[in-house]
């Protein structure tokens, strides 16, 4: 029953779509109708959630705009999305970063993950041991 509903939403997927995760701010670019014309409009913001897999695959983005915060849901493969792209990756451990709705300013700031993969060597010299005093 599954391959069907594979089967079934393959034509539907997008295939050029970039690789992004939570913490990562990214601009969606969607269409919108306004009265009878179709314009594309930006929307800049941090993915503090993803859900869903296949055609249902969602992400949430979140923007500050003067002073109150703003979620959007998008339908990753909704053809009204026109086009995703990643500006900078964030670098955190939690899946949902709902922890940002009660933090303002400075607090939410997300650090950045550096090129690909981050290798941290060690060196330490081999240290003396201390001799014992002599004993009396």
């Amino acid at each position: 029953m599954n391959q069907i509903i594979k089967d079934v939403e393959a034509p539907y997927l997008k295939q050029s779509l970039p690789k992004m995760g939570v913490g990562d701010t990214v601009k969606v670019f969607f269409k919108i109708k306004e009265g009878g014309k179709e314009r594309t409009q930006g929307y800049e913001g941090l993915i503090i959630k993803k859900a869903g897999s296949g055609i249902n695959h969602t992400i949430t983005v979140r923007r500050v705009f003067q002073g109150v915060g703003i979620e959007r849901v998008f339908l990753v493969h909704s053809p009204r999305v026109e086009k995703i792209t990643v500006q900078r990756r964030g670098d955190v451990s939690k899946s949902k970063l709902y922890y940002l709705r009660a933090r303002s300013g400075k607090a939410t700031r997300i650090k950045e993950k550096l090129g690909g993969k981050r290798e941290e060597t060690v060196v330490t010299a081999p240290q003396a041991k201390p001799e014992a005093p002599k004993g009396e």
